[in-house]
């Protein structure tokens, strides 16, 4: 039985099945698909097909659009026809909910439909009931009452199936039984699996998305681990963070989620949900499959003179976080939030402006520093030291021989490459920070590290496969009983703003998803990306490398939960459904609640992504109507039918009322 994956040292993809949709092979070694989502009225056909080339011709291999019922599902076949007619053959998805006649009537027009178990035929009213065995084992043949006739016409038409669970829609059934929970999520999933594998169907694809990257990777590899128990085989997997948002948080939450899985070979289709026109997801696709797309003789890891990694005895738990247990060195451990490294090694002549960039602002008449949640614990300076005082929350982080002839070592230390470390006298009290290329473990090592109790490893790995590298390493601290804190150092050579958000997110997100990692510190080897417009927007804007290198990497603590230092939005991509321009929406809450540390507000453009899909968000904006909106709190309706033109300032004062509005 595997564990969750082939290799946990080696690049291997996950053998699945293969499924035909249309034409295209999905699983079973094939390329890693992209696709995408329609945001157009179903019913407005031109709209819709016109979306679709521009979609296609972007790059996208399947086109999904809703089919909120009947109607829409009906049209389906006037789009397909449309876009056969103007030679375009790729794949379509008709996307279901609450509606099985619209299913069964799109499945005889589309090559493959997506059902959510959670609303096909379940409800979800928050409620909780307390199922005896029988009781819910009745519900279950309800269940397959009234699914087996989809999967008996997917089979006759050869439609293939997504069964999509989705974190926020669980249904009351599922949740009274196994709460709000990874596991849930998968029997959710499996409860519709198993009746079609009753029926000898098995064109069918499986997703595990939430909106919490943390949460969709422990369902995934819980639901990889089940299946294999239970069949003796897995179907090919759709990877995806719903409701990621836009901008780069939206880029850096789908990478982490997406990336973390891919890094161990799973998953055969992504789509990437943006609050963005739908063309524009497909360049962060390409780039994030891209990684993969050729299994490189370097993508394993090639020095294992230590390790032999056995599955069943790992020393950590990959469907469970807890954070790898270390030693509090200064103000770095395993009971503290992640620190931040900014890089200054690039600097020429760094001043009292300069580290604003990195969340500190000095005010000369008053003499006082400002210092944002947002701001940089550490600063890397190469062979240079700061001509100025500093503030007294940040520590200066320089090369070693910089470090002797530093004048005040309470606020600079020392940082050690392996060569020069194994052959230091440092005393074993002083902070220093070790760096370590984990992919080219120098003997003698381990040995200074656990008498030096002021060492702080800085990991970093020159392996094609870096994050699997770096995880191999700390893993081996771990057999060692070693509890030195770590900082996990990334680098990366890539030249566009996303290249580099995708890079950063996937290796050092992976690592921080499954408890490893006290600190991160970003590194590139290119200029510093600056303003970058989608659909004529900005959603990277940034004034220095130093700027953008700080702010993403606090962008990756907050979408993985370690570090909360901004307001969170959990933003549904938009759709055929959608009751109101969600970027322009977007854009407006955006503006007005940024400074809401730790809040986490959810927009959503429709009932179906409503109070469900909003999952662990604080409050909620959701499309009730057409120029509609109702407001949450949590779970709990709060202002119903509030006309949008006033939807904004009404959330605001909700905020206030809750108690949660600071003013800026």
């Amino acid at each position: 039985m595997i564990l969750y994956c082939e290799s946990l040292t080696e690049y291997k993809r996950l053998r699945t099945r293969e499924v035909k949709i249309g034409n295209l092979a999905l699983g079973n070694g094939n390329p890693i698909r992209i696709q995408t989502m329609t945001t157009t009225d179903t019913m407005d056909t031109a709209a819709t097909v016109a979306q679709s080339i521009r979609c296609i011709e972007a790059g996208a291999e399947l086109i999904r659009i809703t089919a909120p019922s009947k109607n829409e599902a009906e049209n389906l076949l006037n789009i397909k026809n449309e876009l056969r007619a103007k030679g375009y053959d790729t794949p379509l998805i008709a996307d279901i909910h609450f509606t099985p006649n619209a299913a069964e009537i799109a499945a005889r027009i589309v090559e493959k439909v997506r059902v959510n178990p959670g609303n096909y035929v379940d409800k979800k009213k928050f409620d909780f009931i307390d199922y005896t065995d029988e009781a819910y084992a009745s519900e279950v043949i309800r269940i397959r009452e009234r699914f087996t006739p989809l999967v008996r016409i997917c089979r006759e038409y050869g439609t293939a199936m997504r069964i999509g669970t989705n974190h926020g829609s669980l249904s009351d059934r599922i949740m009274s039984r196994y709460g709000d929970t990874p596991m849930g999520m998968v029997e959710s999933a499996m409860e519709f699996l198993r009746i079609a594998r009753d029926e000898s169907y098995h064109q069918i694809v499986l997703s595990m998305k939430s909106s919490n990257p943390l949460v969709m990777v422990q369902a995934y590899r819980l639901l990889i681990q089940k299946m294999d128990e239970e069949f003796g085989e897995c179907y090919p997997l759709h990877l995806g963070v719903t409701e990621a948002g836009d901008g780069a948080d939206g880029r850096i939450k789908s990478a982490i989620g997406i990336g973390t899985l891919l890094e161990d070979g799973i998953g055969d289709t992504i789509r990437v949900s943006l609050t963005e026109d739908p063309e524009f997801e497909i360049p962060v696709c390409k780039d994030i499959v891209k990684r993969y797309s050729v299994q490189n003789s370097k993508f394993k890891i090639q020095n294992s003179k230590f390790l032999k990694p056995d599955f069943q005895t790992l020393l950590y738990n990959p469907f469970s976080y807890k954070r790898r247990d270390t030693l509090a060195v200064h103000n770095i451990s395993a009971h503290a939030v992640p620190v931040v490294v900014a890089d200054y090694s690039k600097e020429n002549n760094p001043d009292v402006n300069s580290i604003r960039h990195i969340g500190y602002t000095y005010n000369e008449a008053i003499d006082k520093w400002g210092i944002s949640d947002a701001a940089a614990d550490y600063v890397y300076t190469g062979n240079k030291v700061f001509d100025f005082a500093l503030p007294g929350t940040l520590q200066v982080i320089c090369d070693y021989a910089t470090w002797q002839s530093a004048a005040d070592k309470t606020k600079y230390h020392p940082l050690f490459r392996q060569d020069e470390y194994l052959i230091s006298q440092l005393l074993s009290d002083e902070l220093h920070f070790v760096e370590v290329d984990a992919n080219d473990i120098k003997d003698g090592l381990f040995d200074d590290i656990r008498r030096h109790t002021g060492a702080i490893l800085v990991v970093y790995s020159s392996n094609g496969h870096a994050m699997a590298s770096i995880r191999w390493f700390l893993m081996e601290l771990m057999v060692q009983d070693i509890k030195c804190p770590v900082i996990l150092k990334i680098e990366s050579s890539d030249n566009t703003v996303d290249e580099q958000l995708i890079h950063f997110a996937t290796e050092a997100g992976g690592l921080f998803l499954d408890g490893f990692g006290d600190g991160i510190w970003l590194q590139n080897t290119g200029s510093g990306p600056q303003n970058t417009k989608v659909n004529g927007r900005t959603y990277h804007e940034v004034k220095s490398n130093e700027q953008f290198l700080n702010n993403t990497a606090f962008y990756i603590l907050q979408a993985t939960r370690t570090r909360i230092s901004k307001t969170e939005y959990i933003s549904c991509p938009s759709c055929g459904r959608t009751l109101f321009d969600l970027q322009e929406t977007t854009a407006k809450i955006r503006a007005a609640t940024y400074h809401l540390k730790g809040v986490k507000i959810a927009i959503m453009g429709c009932i179906v992504n409503g109070p469900g899909e909003m999952a662990d968000a604080d409050f909620g904006y959701v499309g009730s109507g057409p120029g509609k909106i109702t407001l949450y709190k949590g779970k709990e309706v709060m202002k119903r039918n509030v006309p949008s033109d006033i939807a904004v300032s009404e959330l605001i004062q909700l905020l206030k009322d809750s108690e949660a509005w600071v003013e800026i």
